[in-house]
């Protein structure tokens, strides 16, 4: 898996707006907004991000799921 790239965020007022490649992903407020300003000090923004949007699962879902382990 590859590393995430691409995220930007901004901070208006209290809420965080990230984006992903130009486009508006997700929008943050109050208390996630929060949590999230500290934990991107604290971390890798850019993964911290890709996990929070949800772009963060790219290319193998479909094998998996056909995958005997994994059929019920």
């Amino acid at each position: 898996m590859g590393t995430p790239a691409g995220f930007e965020y901004e901070t208006r007022g209290d809420d965080v707006v990230i984006r992903h490649h130009g486009r508006t992903a997700t929008v943050l407020r109050g208390a996630r907004a929060s949590a999230f300003l500290a934990d991107v000090v604290a971390g890798d923004p850019q993964l911290l991000m890709a996990r929070i949007t949800g772009d963060y699962r790219r290319g193998n879902e479909r094998i998996a799921k056909q995958h005997p382990r994994n059929a019920r």
